[in-house]
């Protein structure tokens, strides 16, 4: 009787060990929000997409309303084409503008929707013309540096 209630506990506690396992590792592949919900795509160009990586959120209002599906390199006009997969519960204006934003001052970079004010609706195959990049941390660490450095050469020309 003892040795049944013991292997009992064991295998409840490995059974919780392997769910929580499980949780982390789609917790970590960014695959816990599995969403089964009919979806249109559309598209995005943008300059610099920073860390932005496939299943990428997309937000609007603070509300995930699709994900991102593909990224591709267009050798044309040297720009980041981000796929988007939006709910078909969610309208959007065609006017409305994309932008690669940061969760936290470090954190996960998703897209963020900003609505426009068109009458039209985004369709499946349509292109978000307004866009805004990444704001790459490097990049503005080097203009302070620089334009700091600037500032101290005019100061000693005086």
């Amino acid at each position: 009787m003892q040795k049944k209630s013991l292997d009992f506990w064991v295998g409840l506690f490995v059974i919780l060990g392997a769910a929580a396992l499980l949780f982390l590792a789609l917790k970590a592949g960014n695959l816990s929000s599995l969403s089964f919900e009919q979806n249109y795509t559309v598209s995005a160009r943008f300059d610099n997409i920073g860390g932005l990586k496939p299943r990428a959120a997309v937000k609007s209002a603070g509300v995930v309303v699709g994900r991102v599906s593909e990224i591709k390199f267009d050798d044309k006009t040297y720009q980041a084409t981000v796929v988007l997969q939006l709910e078909k519960r969610y309208k959007f204006p065609k006017n409305s503008s994309a932008k690669i934003l940061t969760a936290g001052l470090l954190g996960e970079q998703y897209i963020g929707l900003e609505a426009g004010s068109s009458d039209d609706v985004l369709a499946a195959g349509d292109k978000l013309t307004f866009t805004q990049s990444a704001i790459v941390l490097e990049n503005l660490i080097s203009q302070f540096l620089f334009s700091k450095a600037a500032d101290g050469k005019t100061e000693e020309k005086k």
